[in-house]
């Protein structure tokens, strides 16, 4: 536990005493709780037309998740005649000037990021993107105990490393932590890591795997569902109650 963290003892909204919180709870950032793919998506179509290049809307929306060295090498072999650092450069410019003009919000993220907060629970922010567009968001919100960003790790999503590092660095059993996560590449991270996981539908949808939840909207999650998901509930939070 991270020093000055408060006794993990809270009182949820549906007001039931709850001992069974997370030792952390790990978000995923794009997608999951900032709209930022759509940035990704034009992005990598607008620098593909720009060299003449076959790139369409579902290729992008496959790209979802993914490390941004995949991505660039994907443009590339479809003839994007840059260096993939390049290509990574060109993207990740473009999503933060997406981003310079608001932070786009999913509904309910910064609601529950407080929630978590209130409820003395440690946080991390695991990104498949780099850290020179994490550390920004990240001091914006100004709640996260640590950021893992995607050129911190040998082996990004859909590896367990990331969601590993982000709990050894809190100092946490990463089983005792609850990831929250939106993409397929990012799922599969998070459950490989032994993480309880919290799947949000947006982009793609969420196929049911063996100890995964799901929801349609993090405004729809309080931390007493963290809670149930930490204490081993499988939930379908895309139907009502």
């Amino acid at each position: 536990m991270l020093p000055g963290v408060p006794d993990l003892k809270v009182v949820p909204a549906d007001g039931a005493p709850d001992d069974r919180l997370p030792a952390a709870v790990l978000f995923d950032m794009d997608g999951t709780l900032v709209d930022t793919e759509p940035f990704w998506m034009s992005a990598e179509v607008d620098l593909a037309a720009a060299y003449g290049a076959a790139w369409t809307h579902q290729d992008a929306l496959a790209m979802v998740g993914n490390p941004l060295p995949s991505c660039a090498a994907a443009l590339r072999e479809r003839g994007v005649p840059l260096a993939d650092d390049e290509i990574i450069d060109v993207l990740c410019d473009r999503v933060a000037a997406g981003v310079a003009a608001g932070i786009p919000w999913q509904a309910g993220a910064e609601e529950l990021l407080h929630a978590v907060r209130d409820a003395g629970l440690p946080m991390a922010l695991v990104t498949s993107s780099y850290r020179r567009l994490a550390e920004p968001f990240a001091a914006a919100v100004g709640l996260f105990d640590v950021v893992v960003a995607g050129d911190d790790v040998r082996r990004p999503k859909p590896d367990p490393e990331p969601y590993l590092t982000a709990a050894a660095r809190l100092g946490v059993d990463v089983a005792a932590c609850v990831a929250v996560e939106d993409s397929r590449s990012g799922i599969a991270s998070a459950l490989a890591s032994g993480a309880r996981v919290l799947a949000v539908e947006v982009m793609q949808p969420v196929t049911a795997q063996p100890g995964l939840s799901r929801v349609a909207s993090l405004a729809d999650v309080s931390v007493a569902h963290l809670a149930r998901v930490h204490g081993g509930e499988v939930l379908d939070l895309r139907r009502a109650g």
